[in-house]
């Protein structure tokens, strides 16, 4: 049995040797406090305001998976454990949990209610899983890709979950510990599907803030929640606002507007640097940043043809043009510092040459292809793309161009499936945040999985098997065998992993993480 004193080890002890320490996708946790300049110990910070370059697309806390959704939305709905730093998981609204014959049993607080007054059952929490991974519930969530473990969520009891599973339970465990932002049943039920609304009333969560103001796409506004079940929230205003532009969030934090900005691009880290009272703060991320080719698309079809766009991009080149050196260069689809990535695998180089006659090789010369991207998503988002369709259209066989696209366009476009037509070739970015390879691989080669990218039987079967390895060295040997594969079969080309960079207030005592998340209750401790 697991509760608040008794972290876990094993498995845990392994990713923490290998330096893991991802969760949730998104900015940093705030880990301090803001100093006193008067030095009165009594004048807590009372207000922070934090600028991403979004929000939230709608208050739905089931439906998205995307980090700077989620850095807003924890503070409303909460996650069912504690993760920290160091990826080790804590008691939160579950207070113990242990796998079983028949899967992982969560035991709840009893104490727990949500914004509008009703308690929290064991049914909420079984609705809750049930909601993200059958569609038939009135969602397609995209938070599915990190539950494929979890074939169902039963209530046992008031205070009892059962989540069955047929996997390794530590597997089992990375993904139900990431996921389970709690929603009210009764009220869900009575809500459009996702959950929309353009005010306070479309939210309903069990967590130490509530929303006071919501303006979509311009900020939240949150204050304490006074029937919190657990310690009482000493920030009495939060805002989270939006601004697109980096340029626009390096003015905010200058000006004293906001505290914490994300994605500064290189372009303005130097006027941050200079400017008094600010700084930038940055993390290498578990985030992967990388084009996708969808396999059941023409030309993307072609083994040969998504290497020759590997070939034809030079990712180091980008890093140091466009990103000024924010980033390390991809080797597969999973980072480095996550369990079974494989250290032995090296880069595809640029070779102009090599890619023009794997073009040939695949029968797709003369080829005609856009690649799209977001603008303001991921660090220099749309700079990286363009440069990477301009290096593609050197190519003598290849015409390429490019143009960017909302991000919830993008989003759409990943989880439509690996023979989609209407955008096949597209700049997206994916953060472990489990800290294991499973989170990086299944959801896009497994078959029939919420992203899938590439059709690959034998790669899906091994997927599957590596699943169910309760062995750690045989299962991240496996895992290891499987992201050498995948560099060869090149369903993506491979970018870099991301740098978190930040724009942050000198006195905020706060460092980014690699899991980009942000935990207000820590900026309480």
């Amino acid at each position: 049995m697991k509760g608040a004193d008794n972290l876990y080890s094993g498995r845990r002890s392994v990713l923490k040797a290998t330096g893991v320490i991802g969760a949730t996708a998104g900015l940093g946790a705030i880990a301090g406090c803001l100093d006193d300049p008067e030095g009165d110990d009594d004048d807590d910070l009372d207000e922070i305001v934090i600028t991403q370059g979004e929000i939230i697309e709608n208050p739905d806390p089931n439906d998205h998976i995307t980090g700077p959704y989620f850095n807003v939305l924890d503070p409303v709905y909460e996650p069912l454990f504690n993760v920290t730093p160091e990826f080790e998981f804590e008691s939160r609204v579950v207070e113990e949990w242990e796998d079983t014959d028949d899967g992982a049993e969560l035991t709840l607080r009893d104490d727990v209610v949500f914004h509008n007054g009703d308690e929290m059952t064991a049914e909420d929490v079984a609705y809750t899983f049930n909601r993200m991974i059958d569609p038939e519930l009135g969602i397609e969530s995209d938070q599915a890709a990190g539950l494929g473990a979890i074939d169902n969520a039963e209530a046992l009891d008031d205070t009892t979950v059962l989540l069955e599973h047929d996997v390794a339970p530590s597997l089992a465990e990375f993904e139900y510990a990431n996921y389970g932002r709690v929603v009210n049943q009764e009220w869900i039920e009575e809500q459009e599907q996702p959950v929309a609304g353009d005010d306070e009333e479309a939210f309903n969560g069990t967590g130490p803030y509530e929303v006071v103001e919501y303006e979509p796409d311009v900020q939240v506004v949150l204050e304490p929640f006074e029937d919190y079940w657990g310690d009482e929230a000493t920030l009495e205003r939060v805002v989270f606002n939006q601004d697109g532009e980096s340029s626009g969030r390096a003015n905010a934090l200058e000006t004293g507007e906001s505290d914490i900005v994300d994605n500064i691009i290189p372009e303005d880290v130097p006027g941050v640097d200079d400017a008094d009272g600010v700084e930038i703060r940055e993390e290498t991320s578990l985030r992967n940043v990388f084009l996708v080719m969808k396999s059941g698309v023409e030309p993307f079809d072609s083994t040969e043809f998504r290497q020759a766009m590997n070939y034809a991009v030079d990712n180091e080149g980008i890093i140091s043009d466009a990103l000024g050196g924010y980033g390390e260069a991809m080797t597969q689809p999973i980072p480095d510092g996550v369990f079974g990535h494989n250290p032995d695998l090296d880069t595809y180089e640029q070779d102009i040459e090599q890619a023009e006659e794997l073009v040939e090789e695949s029968g797709y010369a003369g080829e005609e292809i856009t690649l799209y991207s977001p603008e303001g998503r991921y660090l220099n988002d749309a700079d990286v793309a363009q440069m990477a369709a301009d290096q593609i259209d050197q190519l003598d066989n290849v015409d390429c161009t490019f143009d960017t696209a909302p991000f919830p366009d993008i989003s759409d476009a990943n989880s439509a499936g690996y023979d989609d037509e209407e955008m096949p070739f597209f700049l997206i970015g994916w953060g472990v945040i489990t800290g294991d390879s499973d989170y990086g691989l299944a959801p896009f080669f497994v078959e029939e999985a919420p992203q899938e990218t590439l059709r690959n039987e034998e790669i899906s079967e091994a997927i599957l098997e590596s699943q169910t390895i309760e062995d750690e060295d045989e299962r991240e040997q496996q895992l290891q065998e499987i992201n050498e594969e995948l560099r060869e079969e090149a369903p993506w080309v491979f970018l870099h992993s991301q740098d978190s960079v930040y724009g942050v207030r000198e006195d905020l005592e706060w460092e980014p993480r690699t899991d980009e998340s942000i935990y207000l209750w820590e900026l309480d401790s």
